[in-house]
């Protein structure tokens, strides 16, 4: 019966190495640049769909709370896609289940991996209600997952994606480059993993809406892009990092020179930054990124993360580190793999 109808899905974090910051549509959410990103696989979500014939509209719970509406009001903007495309305005409400293993607004990209699980496991929903419907690609399924969140556009893909500028919402999509199956690896210092005082979206919009630098913003970020991309070919870490520090110090620097202007550093991650820094002069390949959040992501070899992480465990006691290598596309969990997860 289709009201018994149930899907679960993981999908990983990613972090940008080439930032998302803007965007030219609020309501398709188009980005001003193209972006390039890292899947990980120690930082995902789990998420699991339930038509439930009994509610009259969608609802949301996360680690076993239900969200008030404003947060359900995100997931049913996409799952009203999903309804649009199967053609099925009629379909159940869905009963959402989340359990994310990323710190939530902390500038450890948790959007990514919730819209990502969401999206994946509502199309495997969707799919086996309406199975006479066309197939939806993966590339179709980043431009839904990107209506809920930028940054899951591309954890839509394992390993080294971007997200293409694209011309319109049909073609601004993940592309996967490579599946970063080599020497390749991220430390992550949670500075804090408490709720930032300033959202992604106030930021993003305040840098671009006053920022001196941010016209020059998408010209710097796409010089930065191909250098990136050049480093994955050549599978050159030292060359992705150099171009991936570049261009998070010019993100940081558009909001510096916003109006009032405002920072998601702290002296806490600029003393990371500095050891960072050090380290690389003593010939360890450690280059750092930050997003909107005071957290300090490092990329380095996966030979050099077990010394990289002691270095900055004796050096910072008091942050959490976290390790991560490349991580792979969603996956979808089945009911035994749930029940063992969450009961």
């Amino acid at each position: 019966m289709l009201h018994t109808l149930s899907v679960a899905a993981r999908a990983h974090t990613n972090i940008a190495l080439i930032k998302y910051w803007g965007k030219r549509d609020d309501v398709l959410y188009l980005p001003t640049s193209t972006s390039l990103s890292l899947t990980l696989d120690s930082l995902y979500t789990d998420t699991r769909l339930t038509f439930d014939n009994k509610a009259k509209k969608d609802s949301l719970h996360l680690a076993g709370e239900k969200q008030d509406d404003a947060s359900t009001a995100k997931v049913s903007r996409v799952l009203n896609l999903f309804r649009e495309r199967y053609g099925c305005a009629d379909a159940p409400a869905v009963r959402v289940d989340s359990h994310n293993h990323v710190p939530t607004a902390a500038g450890l990209a948790s959007s990514s991996s919730g819209f990502a699980a969401l999206a994946f496991a509502a199309r495997a929903l969707f799919e086996r209600a309406y199975p006479d419907e066309p197939h939806m690609s993966d590339t179709e399924l980043s431009t839904f997952a990107r209506r809920g969140s930028g940054s899951a556009t591309r954890s839509i893909f394992g390993g080294f994606v971007e997200w293409s500028y694209g011309t319109g919402s049909q073609d601004s999509v993940a592309v996967p480059l490579d599946n970063a199956d080599w020497d390749v690896a991220m430390v992550v210092a949670a500075i804090s993993t408490q709720h930032k005082k300033i959202s992604s979206t106030y930021g993003m919009k305040h840098t671009a809406a006053t920022s001196a630098f941010y016209s020059l913003w998408r010209q710097a970020s796409q010089q930065d892009l191909e250098a990136v991309r050049a480093g994955i070919a050549s599978r050159n870490i030292d060359a992705i990092g150099a171009a991936m520090e570049a261009n998070c110090m010019k993100f940081h620097a558009t909001m510096f020179a916003a109006n009032p202007p405002f920072t998601y550093m702290t002296s806490k991650s600029l003393q990371v930054i500095e050891f960072v820094q050090a380290l690389r002069d003593e010939g360890l390949s450690a280059y750092f990124t930050m997003d909107a959040g005071p957290n300090v992501k490092i990329l380095c070899r996966r030979s050099d993360q077990d010394q990289l992480h002691e270095r900055l465990s004796a050096a910072f006691p008091e942050i959490t580190l976290f390790d991560a290598v490349p991580g792979d596309a969603p996956e979808l969990l089945d009911a035994a793999q749930w029940s063992e997860l969450y009961g």
